[in-house]
């Protein structure tokens, strides 16, 4: 009689990933919304990281891949929610100190980033979902800049669930092997970059023709005057 296969053991080291498997064993899905909900607020926590692992952990048949596509992506919208409320409570004063005392970062460049999230709030808010090191902080400036909140929830609520399903879907696929998901998510990073670029280009090309109609409707008539004969 030939046995069913076991399912690869999960992680046993004593770091990040053997705490994030221990607390997925124990709360299930819901244990892997609570880690991607902190991971918005610790960016150290690393999601390339935590997805994976969630897929191959439902691989395992601890939970779905469905419920901890659904799950993941609740922490994701949960912990940026939080952060959209800090900027939102925050003066803006504040958070430009605060921001200005990070590294190679300056005052001014905060106030060119604020004017630039005017104008392209809603492409940063989805994109920058996708985007690790920018996912986490660009909810910042959605409260501060007062995106609606209904906006700013479904636009979360999109980006994470694209990037939650590429990372936890790969961790599934590969099973033992999720770690050689986090090889390629610098690629999808690219690739999201790519796109976002395109996208501006794109805007700023129909802003520039929109800005020549506009000044071509403005200019007055050339009149010209007949000379008048006496």
């Amino acid at each position: 009689m030939i046995s069913a296969a076991a399912p690869p053991a999960p992680p046993t080291d004593s770091g990040l990933a053997g705490w994030a498997a221990d607390l997925m064993s124990t709360l299930g899905a819901p244990g892997a919304g609570l880690i991607v909900a902190l991971e918005n607020l610790f960016p150290p926590i690393p999601s390339e990281i935590i997805l994976p692992l969630a897929g191959f952990a439902a691989g395992r048949g601890e939970f779905s891949v469905l419920s901890a596509i659904i799950w993941t992506t609740a922490g994701s919208v949960v912990g940026a929610v939080a952060l959209y409320l800090i900027g939102m409570l925050a003066s803006d004063a504040w958070l430009r100190r605060t921001l200005a005392k990070m590294p190679l970062v300056h005052e001014r460049d905060v106030v060119k980033a604020e004017q630039w999230f005017d104008r392209n709030g809603r492409a940063a808010v989805f994109v920058g979902r996708m985007i690790p090191g920018v996912r986490s902080f660009v909810s910042i400036p959605a409260g501060q800049r007062r995106m609606p909140w209904w906006e700013f929830i479904g636009l979360t609520a999109l980006g994470s669930l694209i990037w939650n399903s590429v990372f936890v879907g790969g961790g599934y696929a590969l099973g033992s092997r999720w770690h050689l998901v986090e090889r390629y998510a610098g690629f999808f990073q690219t690739v999201v970059i790519v796109l976002l670029g395109s996208l501006v280009v794109v805007m700023l090309v129909r802003r520039y023709r929109r800005h020549r109609e506009v000044k071509k409707m403005e200019a007055p008539t050339q009149v010209i005057e007949r000379p008048t004969f006496w």
